[in-house]
């Protein structure tokens, strides 16, 4: 098996970047995390930021942003932004004890993966928040009436059809993509970013989706369905907006809030602020959707263990590879009918 190593250098291979010899980092959380200790205290004594051979802010590493809190606050904490600390306490014991269940499937239905194969947080942001979403204050997508349409009848869809034809399936369940922008499931969380003089990539563990970053490039203008992004330095802050989304929301999403249109865009914010933690941002702005742009933060961390999920480095998600689900989704179907 491949790992993402190895995948992410024959990307810069394709693109004439291999002779700027990027510093790929270790493999390993353990080894990435030692890595930049390492570089960390070395700069600890004039508080000088973690940089690249070429002065830019370093944010490699394999990072991954699992956390309990919900993108949204839930409507039974309306008005409150913060959990106490017997809250936050209470949230993360229930969530380790769930871990521990294996829940029968329902009448009828073959069942899922059990809990090992799953890898979910157990841990709430360090602020204790109540949404990953800050603006707007009460926490929630601002959806216009399309957009509250396309999430509500994409949800209802899920998991139960008609399934007539392989399109009839999510994007994730197709293998291809769950939309932009850093986000994370219920398993492969990790995102690996590795940098170039003039480059940023980052690469999301599940269905190895790759973005690469031009810094003060220009867009090609062709459609994608990620986009064409464009990366600046703000001080200490990778600046990344993408636009040129392709149109995908005909399609079926597990999360429709992230699905591609031509009237999105992205503007995500990378800091580096200490050798295991990225303050990462994204906010976005596409009217067919939303009401008015809306802006979420939460932290990533090279500390996999502090977040409750699995530690190790990253291999290639090969979705693909034997995947006989949407075959046998179909048989299914066709034999309820008959």
């Amino acid at each position: 098996m491949r790992t993402t190593v190895l995948a992410v250098a024959s990307v810069f291979s394709l693109l004439g970047l291999a002779e700027a010899q990027p510093t790929t980092p270790a493999s390993t959380r353990a080894r990435t995390s030692s890595t930049v200790a390492e570089a960390a205290g070395a700069r600890a004594a004039t508080n000088a930021p973690l940089l690249t051979p070429w002065g830019e802010p370093d944010l490699q590493g394999v990072w991954t942003g699992s956390t309990l809190t919900p993108l949204e606050r839930p409507a039974a904490l309306a008005g409150k932004e913060f959990l106490t600390e017997a809250e936050a306490a209470a949230m993360q014991r229930r969530a380790t004890e769930r871990r521990l269940v294996e829940t029968a499937p329902a009448a009828g239905d073959p069942g899922t993966y059990n809990q090992i194969w799953f890898d979910p947080a157990s841990t709430v942001v360090p602020t204790r928040r109540t949404s990953l979403i800050v603006d707007p204050p009460d926490g929630r997508i601002p959806f216009t009436p399309e957009g509250r349409r396309h999430t509500t009848v994409s949800s209802a869809r899920y998991g139960v059809g008609p399934y007539e034809s392989y399109v009839d399936l999510d994007t994730g369940e197709r293998c291809l993509t769950d939309g932009p922008p850093v986000w994370f499931s219920g398993y492969n969380n990790n995102y690996q970013i590795v940098q170039s003089p003039g480059y940023v990539l980052v690469h999301h563990e599940l269905y190895s989706e790759f973005r690469v970053i031009p810094i003060g490039g220009r867009r090609n203008g062709l459609p994608q369905w990620q986009g064409n992004p464009v990366g600046r330095w703000d001080g200490a802050t990778l600046v990344v907006e993408t636009t040129d989304f392709a149109d995908k929301s005909r399609y079926w999403w597990a999360t429709a809030w992230r699905s591609p249109r031509p009237t999105l865009r992205l503007v995500e914010r990378f800091t580096r602020v200490d050798a295991e933690t990225i303050d990462y941002q994204f906010t976005m702005d596409d009217p067919t959707m939303f009401t008015r742009p809306w802006t979420a933060a939460f932290p990533l961390t090279t500390n996999q263990a502090a977040r409750g999920v699995t530690e190790g480095p990253l291999y290639e998600y090969a979705c693909h590879e034997g995947n006989y689900a949407i075959a046998n989704i179909l048989k299914g179907a066709r034999a309820q009918e008959r």
